[in-house]
């Protein structure tokens, strides 16, 4: 059995899954019918009842998480340049005690 591709799907084509999903009453009838895992439909209609206010207390908004990935993809770069600077610093420093010693 051979693995299938790995697919994306717009906003817009999750919602109509969502909406035909809750049309149908059905969520294994709706995915087998737009060729979707039933997981990742239920993981789309859960998403859109906490976009929609429903969820518990402590989900995030698709909002939210775009912006926590946005976020933490920043911290990342920041820790990238603070440890650029730190070793450019440390090789600056030494680079001056070395001077000092032969002089």
């Amino acid at each position: 059995m051979s693995k299938r591709k790995r697919r994306t799907f717009t906003a817009e084509q999750k919602a109509q899954a969502v909406r035909l999903a809750k049309e149908l009453g059905n969520v294994a009838k709706a995915a087998r019918d737009l060729d979707l895992n039933e997981s990742s439909l239920t993981n789309w209609i859960r998403q859109a009842e906490i976009d929609e206010g429903a969820g518990k207390p402590g989900d995030l908004t698709t909002g939210e998480r775009e912006e926590l990935h946005r976020l933490r993809r920043e911290i990342r770069v920041l820790e990238q340049e603070r440890s650029f600077i730190k070793k450019a610093a440390a090789y600056f420093a030494e680079d001056t005690i070395t001077e000092r010693r032969s002089k």
